[in-house]
């Protein structure tokens, strides 16, 4: 096997710290032409969809495919703006002020890159352009506030099958989760009361996470009890009692049972055991996207209206709130804690071309 050596390195170039800044992905465009290949790997994935291969294969290539890309584009074109996908605009603002929050704590010697699980731009490109730069040491941010092995262990297999097929590896650390961080739980409270003081306060507030298979919680991803623990700690911050909030579980796929209480199912529930009006809060996404606006926003305020509802609002995410950066930037700056770059690059130089190295 012939391993890749970084393109544009040279001896001389002074060593930088790499922060990656990762999130989910999103198809190029808003039609079935895009969304294919996009859905096509996503599913693949085995870290999403745990089930045998040979079985997948035919139902992911002959059926899903075949129907799911135009279901999906017509719903991607409601949520699509001027700038593109909303998950990769915010994405890339989020990764434009850490950058600039850390040029101002450590000047040149930090470079911040950003990139998609699935998509573009693609991991292992971002890793690319950051190796060529010099980065010798590298964290790993990907903005999964809870842990899932089909979210952010996924995001870790990505970067590892790009190290296999490089000779040279930067140091990694990587981060796993940040549910349950004080300042993470003071954002998402101050972004709530901040909505209350505009728009007064409904009957309950709903924390609605994406789901997963509770086989995968049987089998012990850790997920469920992050996300309650995120709802407690939130309720607990902002003073409510058991009643006034509940924790619920959106964008179910297949017939296998899912992490309960579905929030479609409890959207068309509530209105007949008299909760009339609700606030909605996606405190698992770092980012409005097309679960949040198009699925939150939308879709299930007409289950609950239609229900007999009579008042129903949606909570945006963090998304760019200078709170989430700098929550972002502390988590950033205690992983990065510890390490230094190299600036003795003339002496490297001199030895490496010395022994025959052209650059």
């Amino acid at each position: 096997m012939k391993f890749k050596s970084n393109q544009g390195f040279t001896h001389s170039q002074s060593d930088k710290i790499g922060v990656l800044v990762t999130n989910l992905g999103t198809p190029e465009s808003p039609t079935a032409a895009a969304l294919r290949p996009y859905l096509k790997e996503f599913l693949s994935d085995p870290r999403v969809v745990e089930i045998p291969r040979a079985l997948w294969w035919f139902i992911l290539n002959l059926i899903i495919l075949n129907t799911r890309p135009k279901r999906s584009a017509e719903a991607y074109k409601t949520v699509w703006t001027e700038e593109g996908s909303p998950l990769l605009t915010i994405t890339k603002a989020q990764a434009t002020s850490i950058e600039a929050r850390c040029k101002a704590e450590y000047g040149d010697d930090v470079v911040v890159d950003f990139a998609m699980r699935y998509g573009n731009p693609a991991i292992s490109d971002a890793i690319e352009r950051m190796l060529s730069q010099g980065v010798r040491k590298l964290v790993v941010l990907p903005l999964y506030p809870q842990y899932s092995a089909s979210t952010t262990a996924s995001t870790f297999d990505a970067i590892a099958k790009d190290f296999t097929k490089r000779r040279w590896l930067p140091e990694l650390r990587f981060v796993n989760h940040y549910n349950d961080r004080p300042d993470y739980i003071k954002a998402l409270a101050n972004k709530v009361r901040a909505y209350w003081e505009e728009h007064g306060k409904a009957d309950k507030l709903i924390l609605s996470y994406h789901g997963i298979p509770k086989r995968y919680l049987l089998n012990g991803d850790p997920y469920h009890c992050e996300c309650h623990k995120t709802s407690r700690l939130l309720a607990e911050e902002l003073g409510l009692t058991h009643e006034e909030y509940m924790t619920t579980f959106q964008s179910r796929f297949g017939k296998a049972e899912w992490l309960k209480p579905y929030t479609d199912a409890t959207m068309k529930s509530l209105p007949g055991q008299g909760v009339k009006s609700i606030q909605v809060m996606c405190p698992g996404f770092s980012a409005d996207c097309l679960e949040t606006i198009e699925e939150i926003g939308e879709e299930n305020r007409e289950y609950f209206m239609e229900a007999g509802g009579e008042k129903y609002e949606y909570i945006p995410a963090l998304n760019s709130d200078e709170e989430h950066i700098d929550m972002l930037f502390g988590l950033v700056k205690e992983n990065l804690h510890g390490w230094t770059v190299s600036k003795d690059t003339a002496l490297r130089a001199g030895l490496a071309r010395a022994l025959g190295a052209d650059k």
